[in-house]
């Protein structure tokens, strides 16, 4: 979706930074994972807005919660046959999965 071009824009102050080629070829690569041009990704990461998570990972993690729902679904099956060693792997498991959500939910 194009913006009409109204002679104005929305931003009342332009900065310039300075970049090695290392940094701004790192700051391009964080903004494309992200799904981000290069200045809303800036802006999010100065002054805090809606937290950056790159697409692959927001993939991921609804694919984790999916089958970490799945499983819980086995628990009852699981207990019904009374394995212990089998429930035990099971919470193993659904703590991986729910420390590996937690980790890509809060990037650094």
């Amino acid at each position: 979706m194009k913006r009409k071009d109204s002679g104005q824009s929305r931003f009342a102050a332009r900065r310039t930074v300075r970049l090695t080629a290392a940094e701004e070829a790192n700051l391009r690569d964080q903004a494309e994972r992200a799904g981000l041009n290069v200045a809303e990704y800036m802006r999010r990461r100065i002054f805090g807005g809606r937290p950056i998570t790159a697409k692959t990972d927001s993939q991921t993690i609804r694919e984790l919660r999916r089958l970490g729902g799945l499983l819980k679904h086995h628990f009852a099956a699981v207990r019904a046959a009374g394995n212990p060693r089998s429930l035990e792997e099971m919470n193993a498991t659904m703590s991986a999965i729910r420390q590996t959500i937690e980790t890509l939910s809060n990037p650094s």
